[in-house]
């Protein structure tokens, strides 16, 4: 049994916040089933910021048992 971290990341951009959280979430589970991943371990959202403090994308990592 061993452990991965997997990444992903999208842009974010005003107004169409939704569309884009499924996308990722498209992504994520694309990857999944691609992988044929039986069992998450954790998944965390962290999101990224511009000079200005505003937010520009969203990275989300899961570890998952292979």
């Amino acid at each position: 049994m061993a452990f991965k971290v997997k990444s992903f990341g999208m842009e974010i951009r005003p107004m169409k916040t939704m569309q884009e959280l499924n996308a990722l979430d498209a992504m994520v589970n694309g990857f999944v089933a691609e992988n044929r991943v039986k069992r998450i371990i954790s998944v965390a959202d962290s999101s990224t910021t511009d000079d200005k403090g505003e937010t520009i994308g969203l990275v989300r990592v899961i570890a998952y048992e292979d």
